[in-house]
């Protein structure tokens, strides 16, 4: 050998870590909350509860990823708005227990650090975290040269929220005759990028830059519409107490997600038809052939989220959120059954 082994020479550049945590430390910090008591470089994230407004405090974790949508923003060199869905996928699914999101945390994989591409990552994922007031308390880019393609990375994400003990969703209460609220989607958000993918490079074999004119867009920019955040359209009936259930609809659609918060002697029956459907899934159908079921089976249709509510806060839900954004949707109901969805006309 002609000079001693290093790190670098193996494949890891430390000092290109370093450049990226310097790149992202403002943007980071962008989106602290009051009881955020650290800055990036500590060994863990330091965040003082603050637990007033709630009698029986219950801590809130969940964790997802990106998924296979990830390929498209690799395709398209578009890093920025994956970390939207990163933090969607997490802070989404805690609402759906009632709970309001307080602090993330972030996990990047990469088979070389990239600075200018873990800035863009992490502003998605602050983005994402404004949306949901939600603060990035820390995180973490691993460098793993052979264990990745070349480009390539992974995301995971965790966040924690709060909510009081006698607030947790599902409802021990819900019943026969509540209402189903169904709130609309960006897209298809961040499920389903198999078969999609499958669909637009095997079977149709055209480019994500190709302009789709029943999509007024490229493909691409269309698919990679990130998933929609809910927190701050919904939090409010949550706090006054107007929900009874929440379904985030993500992989299995409709007929997996819906079934979760069902006491085991209801069906949720949906109408077909009940809120406006982004043009994608239609363009989805017919160019892969695909049964409507499938359709419901793995895509969100439009309703990227579902809250149960008493048929007599029903006008007062739909007020509370519409007056936010229009997006809410009476879409079906709650009869008596075993833990079906059925849909009508």
């Amino acid at each position: 050998m002609n000079s001693k082994l290093t790190y670098k020479e193996a494949g890891v550049d430390v000092e290109a870590g370093y450049e990226a945590v310097k790149e992202i430390k403002d943007i980071v910090k962008e989106t602290h909350r009051e009881e955020v008591l650290s800055d990036l470089g500590g060994f863990g994230g330091l965040f003082a509860l603050n637990s007033k407004e709630y009698d029986n405090p219950v801590l809130v974790a969940g964790t997802d990823g990106v998924g296979t949508k990830l390929k498209l923003a690799f395709m398209m060199d578009n890093h920025k708005s994956v970390g939207i869905d990163l933090v969607a996928m997490c802070v989404n699914d805690i609402l759906a227990q009632g709970a309001e999101p307080l602090f993330f945390l972030d996990y990047i994989a990469t088979s070389k650090v990239e600075p200018k591409k873990v800035k863009d990552i992490v502003y998605g994922i602050s983005e994402g975290c404004k949306q949901s007031n939600c603060a990035i308390l820390g995180g973490e880019t691993a460098e793993m040269p052979g264990f990745y393609a070349k480009d390539e990375y992974d995301l995971a994400g965790f966040a924690v929220g709060i909510v009081d003990r006698n607030n947790i969703l599902p409802k021990d209460n819900i019943q026969e005759g509540d209402i189903l609220i169904g709130l609309k989607s960006s897209g298809v958000h961040s499920n389903g990028f198999t078969l999609l993918r499958k669909l637009v490079f095997d079977v149709l074999q055209i480019d994500l830059s190709d302009y789709v004119k029943e999509l007024g867009d490229t493909i691409g920019n269309v698919l990679l519409t990130p998933t929609k955040i809910y927190v701050k359209e919904v939090l409010p009936a949550v706090k006054r107490n107007l929900i009874k259930g929440i379904v985030h609809v993500t992989g299995g659609g409709f007929y997996e997600n819906i079934p979760r918060v069902l006491p085991g002697d209801l069906d949720a029956k949906i109408k077909v038809m009940s809120w406006d459907k982004p043009e994608i899934f239609d363009w989805i159908k017919s160019k892969g052939q695909i049964e409507e079921k499938e359709m419901y089976s793995t895509f969100n249709m439009g309703i990227g989220m579902i809250l149960v509510v008493n048929k007599d806060h029903k006008d007062d839900v739909l007020s509370l959120i519409n007056a936010e954004s229009n997006m809410a949707f009476e879409i079906g109901y709650l009869t008596k059954g075993s833990k079906e969805v059925v849909f009508y006309e």
